[in-house]
């Protein structure tokens, strides 16, 4: 129908020995596509019309009507008087081109059999769909060091198997090939040539076991050329013994573009599930015998679109790359961009630096192929969708539940910004695979677009097997549930049967922890310790991802590690504790030490309001006595001695001191303490709110003028506050000298608690890890305040709202003359 550049055309372009045809679309610059290796001279053609039906036309040459002439891939010779027949087809169609495309290529077929004659029995056998969800091959020479070195007489399966599980998942299929081009040397047949390798069929059924043990598949070459060597085991029995005796998984078949009747039944007479995978691609007539093929590697450096995926969807095709030459990124992007796999034919000798990190690169693409396989077996595949840019390309992989987007990036520079049209909703969100962030969407008028950030590349690799960068979009249903707070990771599926939580990006080098779907909570820092910045949740049902969300925690938060274990309750308050009513706690603003090392979030936001429970405290810090009454009850003695109890002499209360408050204790030392009385050591939060009332006071007592405060300014972390205005009868200013609890009785906040500031700083249960600092809230200040320096940290007694950090050491470094505790206990 002639170069229209309204048109949507396949034509021929260059003079590429096999690769000729380009795709020319409207305000693009053509693109080489790869067609079925029987129809390289055919034309198509899409054209939209003012009417409701578009036109699709399409021309294949009749290769039995030539008559004096010569028939080439691309191209007819004819000589004086010959003749060629073309067959012309012409049809309707509604919407977009690619409906043209799909009218011809994947219903019609491209003529190649009669409409409606296509026999799909073969590709829809539930014993051969497992090739679908294989996504990398390889195929080794039997002389290979890899597989078995002389040297030692010693195999190297294992060691290699388990080095590429490593760096990409592992080979979904592994094959071998003793035959060409040894085979012929002397009369012995293929089968022969199998059976003279190390320990014989005996040992390919244990390498046959050891890749199914490492979930890989595992395949033998076939020669169908073997016609002059021993003859008296034909081919077919041959196929059938070895494949039963080794329990082979497929055959590759050498020089073929397709498979046949017999050799299908060759290997169903020794079990069902074996695969027939044909050196080159099958074309669409002969997809009817055989469920996979090769994008053969005599064609180097393929073309961008291979539409044999989009006549046969379902059909699993492998593009073969060869690392001999130069590194081959662009071959794992062409393959993941088309939805296919790629065979590493390692048949080509050497060893390349660049391997383990392409490698890496691959299992990246794989470990989405992998997760995604339903997608890019449906025959809902569009290819190369409208695009904001030339030279970015996209095809759409749908689903009822799912879509994915694969990205081809040409453009050295990379692109970030509006890239093309999507249906969105309240129901759906964007993830990109790739780089595992949620995606924008953005409206643009009365249209949805998403957002793309994708790579750029080193200009110098364009035109080379390293050139192009890619991206894969899904738009999920939304699943899962997720949501952080602090440290606590709360998180289920609607639907599923697990789900994956990742540090970092997901890879094969990373081991992710899994859980069910119901609705859970963990710590990070449990699962993960010292881990921060990106985690991906992701839900699965099988081997497929159904949903992925994405949290970040930026690298230095600080987050909450310690938990709290309820004591038995009781009604009315033991001994020695006051009754600390429930209410509600609410404090707009807060006072905290030099902020070099960051603080946590503020334990309320302003106005929030949090409900108590009621509780009982203590009504002083814990005395000396008190603790000597629970070391002779219980002998505990921890772990690390230094400066425990260093103000005791021979572990003995100075004389005086009975009823001071312990110190030289660490958290473990107080709650071990608080274990034995049935209590508990408080949060933060009770603390405070057990200090300040339900009326929120900034000081035990009711202040009734206000606290004069000078504020010195440091550094942006840190300002000094001069505190003057309280009464010496309310509680210690910082003189230096511990004092009997209970001393200042005009110091007693409402609720009848002593000794809240001005005596010891007081532990709470709270510890912090900021992935590289640990430490232990504080209240109360104390009785010490050091005065020639701005440096120290602020003593004396602090505002009730005041948070101070105790980093954590060691215990030697953690007891300090200065820090106590009180204890707490519940209530019904």
């Amino acid at each position: 129908m002639g170069r229209n550049k309204k048109n949507i055309y396949i034509t021929g372009k260059g003079s590429h020995g096999l690769s000729r045809t380009y795709l020319f679309r409207p305000d693009h610059e053509p693109l080489n596509v790869i067609l079925p290796d029987n129809a390289w001279e055919l034309g198509f053609t899409c054209a939209e019309t003012d009417g409701e039906d578009n036109i699709v036309a399409l021309v294949r040459r009749d290769n039995k009507s030539l008559k004096n002439g010569n028939l080439r891939r691309f191209e007819t010779i004819l000589y004086p008087d010959g003749i060629i027949e073309y067959n012309f087809w012409l049809d309707k169609y509604k919407g977009d081109w690619q409906n043209g495309l799909k009218l011809m290529f994947q219903d019609r077929l491209l003529y190649d059999v009669p409409v409606g004659t296509f026999d799909n029995s073969l590709i829809e056998r539930e014993d051969l769909k497992w090739i679908r969800d294989c996504f990398a091959v390889n195929l080794m020479m039997t002389w290979d060091k890899r597989f078995f070195d002389y040297k030692d007489n010693s195999f190297h399966v294992q060691q290699y198997l388990e080095k590429m599980k490593s760096l990409m998942g592992g080979y979904d299929v592994y094959g071998i090939w003793p035959t060409w081009p040894a085979l012929g040397m002397d009369q012995r047949n293929q089968w022969d040539m199998f059976r003279d390798l190390p320990g014989g069929y005996t040992k390919l059924r244990e390498i046959s076991d050891l890749c199914h043990k490492m979930g890989t598949y595992f395949f033998l070459c076939y020669n169908p050329w073997d016609e002059s060597t021993r003859s008296d085991e034909g081919h077919f029995d041959g196929m059938t013994n070895i494949t039963g005796v080794a329990d082979i998984d497929g055959f590759v078949l050498d020089t073929k573009g397709g498979s046949s009747v017999e050799l299908q039944n060759a290997v169903d007479a020794a079990r069902k599930g074996v695969v027939m995978y044909s050196e080159g691609m099958a074309v669409p007539r002969d997809m009817q015998g055989i469920a996979s093929g090769r994008v053969h590697n005599a064609l180097y450096y393929p073309p961008v679109l291979n539409l044999n995926k989009f006549i046969k969807p379902d059909f699993a095709i492998f593009r073969v790359a060869e690392e001999a030459r130069e590194p081959i990124k662009r071959e794992f992007n062409l393959s993941f961009f088309n939805g296919y796999g790629t065979e590493i034919n390692s048949f080509p000798p050497g060893r390349f630096e660049w391997s383990d990190q392409q490698m890496q690169y691959w299992g990246k693409l794989l470990m989405i192929q992998r997760e995604n396989s339903a997608n890019f077996f449906q025959y809902d595949f569009t290819p190369l969708i409208p695009t904001s840019i030339d030279s970015m390309y996209v095809n759409r992989w749908a689903t009822e539940t799912k879509t994915v987007y694969t990205i081809l990036n040409l453009r050295p520079s990379g692109y970030d910004g509006n890239l093309f049209q999507v249906e969105s909703g309240d129901s759906w969100h964007f993830v990109n695979l790739f780089k595992h962030e949620e995606v924008l969407v953005n409206k643009i008028g009365d249209k949805d677009y998403v957002k793309i950030k994708i790579d750029g590349f080193n200009c110098f690799d364009l035109g080379t097997n390293n050139e192009s960068s890619v991206s894969a979009i899904a738009r999920f249903p939304k699943l899962l549930s997720v949501m952080l707070s602090g440290d606590k990771l709360s998180f289920s599926s609607k639907k599923g049967d697990k789900i994956r939580i990742w540090s970092g990006e997901p890879g094969y080098e990373n081991i992710p922890a899994e859980y069910d779907t119901k609705l859970q909570t963990i710590r990070l820092q449990d699962v993960f310790p010292d881990k921060e910045g990106k985690f991906i949740i992701q839900a699965f049902e099988g081997k497929e991802l159904i949903d992925e969300r994405i949290i970040h925690i930026t690298p230095g938060t600080v987050r909450l590690i310690s938990e709290t274990e309820i004591t038995e309750k009781v009604k009315t308050a033991p001994t020695g504790m006051v009754t600390i009513p429930a209410g509600i706690f609410k404090c707009d603003s807060y006072r905290v030490g030099d902020s070099f090392i960051p603080y946590p979030d503020n334990l309320t936001s302003k106005g929030e309001k949090i409900s108590m429970r009621k509780f009982f405290m203590d009504q002083y810090p814990v005395t000396n006595t008190q603790y000597k009454e629970f070391l002779e009850a219980t002998d505990y003695q921890p772990g690390d001695t230094t400066n425990f109890l260093k103000h005791w002499i021979n572990k003995e209360i100075p004389k005086g001191q009975e009823h001071y408050p312990v110190i030289y204790v660490t958290l473990e030392d107080a709650k071990a303490y608080a274990k034995w009385a049935g209590k508990r050591i408080p949060t933060e939060l009770e603390w405070q709110y057990a200090a300040q009332t339900a009326d929120g006071n900034e000081w035990p007592w009711i202040q009734r003028t206000p606290v004069e405060r000078e504020e010195e300014f440091i550094t942006n972390t840190l300002s000094v506050w001069r505190i003057k205005g309280i009464d010496s009868t309310r509680c210690n200013l910082g003189d230096g000298s511990l004092y009997p609890v209970g001393k200042y009785e005009e110091g007693k906040n409402p609720y009848g608690l002593y000794d809240l500031v001005g005596c010891v700083w007081q532990l709470t249960n709270d510890v912090y890890d900021n992935t590289t600092y640990r430490y232990i809230m504080i209240k109360g200040g104390s009785y010490f305040s050091p005065k020639s320096s701005f440096w120290y940290v602020q003593g004396g007694p602090r505002e009730l709202n005041f948070r101070q950090y105790l980093l954590r050491v060691s215990s030697s470094f953690e007891r300090k003359a200065t820090v106590g505790f009180r204890c707490v206990k519940d209530a019904w």
